[in-house]
């Protein structure tokens, strides 16, 4: 192709706008910042050779300011070399499916080239062109008309594949390999092209698996299969012996559950769900904003990814898949609830991904060994994964006490076999409305969940006439399973674990650090969008209700200071000014407007006013330290910073049990300095003779301070409830479900006394979690019959945190025990 005459220029650029005429391309793969400089010589790396792949690379590439490869005047037609070469050739039966590894004579050319100009780089661009995304399935004939992976046929199956899936190619675009660097103690064109061929082969095999995915087995092969592996067979023997079951019978259980569990991943749904939720993204929703994505595209070629996001609506399953598919990455197999395998819609999930779990199976050993193998099969046949580990929706907006059960199958799968390293990426996926809300306030006023059905899937799609704002997605820092295990069990690789079925002693307390630095991970990447910021401040005024100045400074203010501190570098504000957030909520129905002649008023009603502490409650870990050092400070009692250290310190392992704060204790002090000097540079504190006490209270700052600690004085309220509650009755009286109830109860009365529009306060779940962290710090200890004893050590820690909290809010507490 080099030095191209004028008519054969002229031909390729009507074959490319004729080709263009069928395609709708998008370009995947790691982002491509930097533009070729003049001199830059880069030539591009097929499989397979391909005119079609070459105008489409020509085309894409342009749009990245690089030099088309087709230009006449490029650098690398200057120099007499072609532009692209390729690593196979075509088998030439369109029935066989493996090609043949070729040394061309364009990369042998390259190769003498590159030795013969060792003062310059030949960057070679790997570049693959997906004609459709559908993984292949074994056997199956339509494998040739997609030729998704660019093995099959010639001309005319290219043509098949354009026509068929012209209108959803994607063309994957790597980060170029330097010829110069491999030419290094290479003396020889012949060894170089070698050397530059296999390295190409591999990073292509690893591309294709990362974007498509492993080929699919046929489901009824592999849900066959299960009932012969022997973990399965041995539950299949304890059935016989328990519920006097024949082997035939125990076989057919075993079967049926795997079927009942298996998912079955079509193409056509997939294609069918791309073009619905894209419609649905930008009629519903205000699009997608996508975060720090592009390290995972990198780490996806080496390792079995699971995804573990937040859980706050039913369409998170489609979100992350959605996000997935659009940027190059394999669609997960995704494990939903039983209760979602609806008529239709369980279907549509099902080949979609989703493969089905039942709620709980620790009563049914032979359901659960078939869930654990057909898990096991996902993890070793390379397909990514995604389940929540918080089990459930989070009605309150909180990220929920992570479950376990996922978790601990995944390491038995793992310590099976653990040849291809596992990647846990947490989510996080933040709204500015969800569905669900409604139902959610119902909830956690004691009304019962209502069941999922198909009338309700039907009902809800009255919501595409309501705007729902934007969606963020953030990709977390990653966690590698051999690192982890590394760390907590040095020794885990020399053990034998058949005998215990996998499940060594150590496994719960490691699955359990696990969970919870997965739900860490989650909240470090939160991403704020313009409702948490308006739901915080707003939520923290008398009567929610502010002037528009005065609340617009506080947003840009309380913004400020998460940028200054983020808890992590994954964590995320939105863009913009604090005008244009406020008239974002206006418009979305969140908050109300009163006009007035001295300066408007925002404020939002009772029902606006629950809603927002769903969306505060999203953020609110991102300000607690700072929140909890006003509470202390807001008397205007000057402290110095070792007695504020410490105060925090002591609280702090329950602020961290329920809100997934991240550091250690002995980081704990440096953060604390950190927020103290922050705080101060804010003008919300004074620093006097090493003395920490708040600005004067005629100040305006100290308004914007007093605000910041209604953030976290429910928690702190909560918590003291509990423990004035458990010294009223005494040591060796309550059990701690009784301790949970007794205390939600109470809670709930003194929110409608003190009219708290904060359903969460009264949560019973944020109770058990308060008493599991006194447990595990030996402030409670659980006596005969599980009543729990404590003793002046609890004493001592109430009346450190009364030291945060106003004296009529106690005696107000006290009143209602």
């Amino acid at each position: 192709m080099n030095r191209l005459s004028r008519w054969q220029l002229r031909l390729l650029g009507w074959l490319q706008a004729l080709l263009y005429s069928l395609l709708k391309t998008r370009l995947i793969g790691p982002a491509q910042q930097q533009s070729a400089t003049g001199g830059t010589l880069r030539v591009y790396a097929l499989l397979y050779p391909s005119l079609a792949e070459t105008l489409v690379i020509d085309r894409e590439v342009q749009t990245l300011d690089w030099t088309g490869p087709l230009d006449d005047n490029s650098p690398l037609n200057q120099a007499g070399l072609q532009p692209f070469f390729h690593v196979y050739r075509r088998s030439g039966s369109p029935f066989r499916k493996a090609g043949k590894p070729v040394i061309c004579k364009a990369l042998k050319t390259l190769a003498e080239w590159q030795l013969a100009h060792p003062d310059r780089d030949l960057e070679v661009i790997p570049v693959r062109v997906f004609w459709g995304r559908g993984p292949e399935k074994e056997g199956s004939f339509l494998r040739i008309w997609l030729q998704n992976s660019g093995t099959l046929g010639g001309r005319i199956f290219t043509l098949m594949a354009i026509l068929f899936n012209g209108r959803n190619t994607f063309v994957h675009i790597s980060r170029p390999v330097s010829m110069q660097r491999l030419a290094q103690d290479t003396r020889t064109p012949t060894r170089l092209a070698r050397k530059t061929a296999l390295l190409l082969r591999i990073h292509f095999r690893l591309v294709s698996a990362t974007v498509i995915g492993p080929d699919l087995s046929h489901r009824r092969t592999l849900i066959s299969q299960i009932p012969n592996r022997p973990l399965v067979q041995a539950a299949i023997e304890q059935a016989m012996q328990e519920r006097s079951l024949t082997l035939p019978q125990a076989r057919q259980k075993a079967l049926k559950y795997a079927d009942e569990i298996a998912s079955n991943i079509s193409y056509t749904t997939v294609r069918f769900m791309d073009v619905l939720l894209s419609w649905v993204w930008n009629t519903l929703y205000d699009g997608v904003q996508v975060s720090h994505i592009d390290p995972l595209k990198t780490a996806a070629r080496d390792n079995e990814i699971i995804y573990v996001p937040c859980h706050r609506s039913h369409i998170d399953y489609l979100l992350l898949s959605y996000v997935l598919y659009h940027n190059g990455l394999q669609i997960p197999q995704i494990a939903a609830g039983i209760n979602l395998n609806l008529p239709v819609a369980g279907s549509i999930l099902r080949r979609s991904g989703a493969f089905f779990m039942r709620r709980s199976f620790r009563d049914n050993p032979l359901y659960a060994a078939v869930f654990d193998e057909y898990l096991h099969s996902i993890f070793t046949r390379g397909y990514a994964a995604e389940y929540f580990v918080e089990g459930g929706r989070s009605r309150t907006g909180r990220t929920l006490q992570p479950k376990a059960g996922m978790l601990a199958m995944t390491l038995r799968s793992y310590l099976r076999d653990a040849r291809k390293p596992i990647l846990f990426m947490p989510v996080y996926l933040g709204y500015e409305k969800v569905f669900e809300a409604g139902s959610y306030q119902q909830e956690l006023k004691g009304k019962k969940k209502r069941k999922e059905s198909l009338l309700g899937v039907i009902t809800t799609l009255k919501s595409f006439r309501r705007n729902f704002g934007k969606v963020q997605v953030n990709f977390g820092e990653p966690i590698y399973l051999t690192e982890f295990l590394n760390q907590q069990q040095p020794d885990w690789r020399e053990q034998d674990y058949q005998a215990n079925h996998y499940r060594p002693d150590w496994a719960r307390p490691v699955v359990d650090k696990l969970a919870r630095r997965i739900v860490t991970g989650i909240n470090q990447a939160t991403s704020v969008n313009p409702i948490n910021l308006v739901a915080m401040a707003l939520l923290t005024s008398p009567r929610e209700a502010m002037e528009e100045a005065a609340l617009i400074q506080r947003l840009e203010n309380w913004a400020a200071l998460i940028v200054q501190q983020p808890l992590s570098s994954r964590t995320q504000v939105t863009q913009g000014n604090a005008a244009e957030w406020l008239q974002h909520a206006e418009t979305l129905g969140s908050i109300q407007r009163q006009s007035h002649s001295m300066g408007d008023l925002i404020y939002a009603d009772d029902r606006q006013a629950i809603a927002l502490t769903y969306y505060r409650n999203n953020v609110l870990h991102l300000l607690a330290i700072p929140s909890v050092l006003s509470c202390l400070l807001m008397h205007r009692q000057p402290l110095p910073p070792e007695q504020l250290r410490s105060l925090i310190q002591t609280l702090y392992p329950y602020l961290q049990a329920e809100l997934f704060l991240p550091w250690s204790t002995t980081q704990l002090d440096t953060v604390i300095d950190g927020w103290l000097a922050t705080l101060c540079d804010a003008n919300y504190l004074e620093c006097s003779d090493n003395h920490y006490c708040a600005v004067d209270d005629r100040e305006a700052s100290y308004t914007e301070l007093t605000a910041l600690a209604k953030l976290m004085m429910p928690t702190l309220e909560r918590d003291y409830l509990a423990l004035a509650l458990l010294r009223q009755r005494r040591s060796g009286t309550l059990t701690a479900e009784q301790l949970e109830q007794q205390c939600s109860l109470i809670a709930q009365r003194v929110s409608l006394l003190h009219g708290l529009n904060a359903p969460e306060f009264f949560d019973a779940t944020l109770f058990r979690t308060l008493v599991s962290q006194l447990l595990d710090q030996g402030i409670l200890s659980q006596q005969a019959h599980n009543v729990l004893a404590f003793d002046d050590a609890l004493v001592a820690l109430t009346e450190q945190l009364e030291q945060a909290l106003d004296g009529s809010v106690r005696h107000s507490i006290l009143r209602c025990i």
